[in-house]
C-alpha cells in the first residue's frame, strides 16, 4: 500500500532501509542487502563514504541556496572540473536531475539552429528503447508507449528509428534535423551499448550535414563504464552530454555540458533554474569529484568490472535455462533471463542482493563503483544459488 504516496511505484512490500556503509544497507530488522542498484546508478561512492560525509557536513554550515542571481562559486569549480574531462566543451548548466539536463541539452540544439537562421531545424532523431527523463519533452523524446499512454499527443520534434540503425539515421535525415539523441549505452532500454565504430560514425553523419551529437550519460556517464564519461572508448566527442545520477553521488545534481558552438544560442534569459547549482549540490559534487578523479579510481572500476564479468560469464555458462546474454559494460550489467526476469529479481532479493529491472528481460546490476572483489564474490555467490533455486522450481 503506499497510502498517502501515488501509486506510481511498485515498491517492494515491507522492504525499507534504516542505514548503510558501503555497498551494503541494513533493513529495519538489521537484515544486510548487498546493493547491487545504487539507487539506479546513483550512489557511486555507496553509503556513508568519509569524503563525502565531510564535505557535506560542512557545506551545511554555510547557505545551502542563493539562487543564480548571484555568484556561486562552488558552481564555477565544479563546472571548471567537469570541462577539464570535456576537451571538446565550454560551457556547463547545473541542473537538479537527468531529466533536466536533457531538457536543456534539447533546448540548446534547437537554439543553436534557430540562432543560424535556421528555425526549420527542430526535429532530433532518437532510438527504440532509449530514457531521457519523465518531463513530457523528454518521455517523447524516448518514445516509449507505455509513459506516452494518456497524456496527450506527444510532444512534436523526435523521430525514433530501430536502436543501433546507423544507416536508418542517414535515411532519415532531413531539412528539420537539428542533431542524433541517444544513451552511448542504453539503461531502461535493456543495458544495450553502442559499438565505438556506430558511433564514430554518427559523429561523421552529424558533422556531415549540421547536426548536434547529444550523448545522454545520466545513466552510463561518471566512471560507471570504466572510463569518466561512457562515450570514451569511441574516441569520438560529442556537441553535447547530459549527466547526472552519480554525478551528486546520491545529492539531487544534474549538468549539461556543451561546446562553444552547440550552446552558442542559449543567450540571457533563454533557461534557467531556481534550484539547479545550490550550493549544497554543487559541494557533493565537487565531493564526488574529488574520489572518482583520484589516480587509480578509474583503474579500480575497469579492473573490477573485468573481474565480475568474468565470474558472471561462468554463471551464463551454468546456467544457460536461466541467463540468456550478458551485456553492458564496465560496472554497469545486464543479464538477459531465459525466465522472466522478475523470477530472477524476486530469487536474488531472497538471496539479500539488490538489482533492478530493465527492459528487453533484463536484470541489471549497478553496483557501487567502491564495490570490492569480496562484494564481487558475494554477488556470484547469490547470482548461482537464486539460479539454481529457479532451476529446481521453487
Amino acid at each position: 500500500m503506499n497510502g498517502p504516496l501515488l501509486p506510481v511505484y511498485p515498491r517492494a512490500s515491507g522492504l525499507s532501509f534504516r542505514s548503510g556503509k558501503g555497498v551494503i544497507l541494513t533493513d529495519g530488522n538489521g537484515r544486510d542487502f548487498l546493493d547491487f542498484a545504487a539507487g539506479i546508478a546513483v550512489n557511486i561512492l555507496g553509503y556513508a563514504h568519509p569524503h563525502m560525509l565531510e564535505r557535506m557536513r560542512e557545506a551545511i554550515e554555510r547557505p545551502w541556496h542563493l539562487s543564480n542571481l548571484y555568484v556561486i562559486p562552488g558552481q564555477t569549480r565544479l563546472a571548471e572540473r567537469l570541462l577539464e574531462r570535456a576537451p571538446f566543451a565550454e560551457t556547463v548548466f547545473f541542473t537538479n536531475s537527468g531529466a533536466e539536463a536533457l531538457e536543456c541539452a534539447l533546448k540548446t540544439v534547437r537554439r543553436h539552429h534557430f540562432a543560424q537562421g535556421n528555425t526549420q531545424r527542430s526535429e532530433l532523431i532518437t532510438f527504440e528503447g532509449a530514457f531521457h527523463g519523465r518531463t513530457l519533452a523528454t518521455t517523447a523524446a524516448g518514445g516509449r508507449a507505455k509513459y506516452l499512454e494518456g497524456i496527450g499527443e506527444p510532444l512534436s520534434g523526435f523521430r525514433s528509428l530501430p536502436f543501433g540503425d546507423v544507416e536508418a539515421v542517414a535515411a532519415a535525415v532531413g531539412e528539420k534535423t537539428a542533431g542524433v539523441l541517444l544513451e552511448p549505452v542504453q539503461g531502461e532500454g535493456g543495458v544495450r551499448a553502442w559499438p565505438a565504430e556506430s558511433l564514430a560514425r554518427l559523429r561523421a553523419l552529424c558533422d556531415a550535414h549540421g547536426l548536434l551529437l547529444v550523448f545522454d550519460e545520466v545513466q552510463c556517464g561518471m566512471g560507471r563504464t570504466g572510463d569518466f564519461f561512457g562515450y570514451e572508448f569511441s574516441g569520438i566527442h560529442p556537441d553535447i552530454v547530459a549527466l547526472a545520477k552519480g554525478l551528486g553521488g546520491g545529492f539531487p545534481v544534474g549538468a549539461c555540458i556543451a561546446s562553444g558552438r552547440a550552446s552558442s544560442g542559449m543567450d540571457f534569459g533563454i533557461h534557467g533554474s531556481t534550484f539547479g547549482g545550490n550550493p549544497l549540490a554543487m559541494s557533493a559534487g565537487d565531493a564526488v569529484l574529488d574520489v572518482v578523479l583520484e589516480d587509480g579510481f578509474l583503474e579500480h572500476v575497469k579492473e573490477t568490472s573485468a573481474y565480475f564479468r568474468q565470474g558472471l560469464e561462468k554463471q551464463r555458462a551454468s546456467h544457460p535455462g536461466i541467463i540468456e546474454e550478458l551485456r553492458g559494460r564496465g560496472l554497469m550489467v545486464g543479464l538477459r533471463c531465459a525466465v522472466a526476469k522478475e523470477k530472477l529479481i524476486a530469487a536474488l532479493l531472497e538471496q539479500r542482493l539488490l538489482c533492478v529491472g530493465a527492459d528487453d528481460n533484463v536484470v541489471r546490476l549497478l553496483p557501487p563503483l567502491v564495490v570490492e572483489r569480496g562484494h564481487i564474490d558475494t554477488a556470484l555467490e547469490a547470482i548461482d544459488n537464486a539460479c539454481s533455486k529457479l532451476e529446481g522450481g521453487s
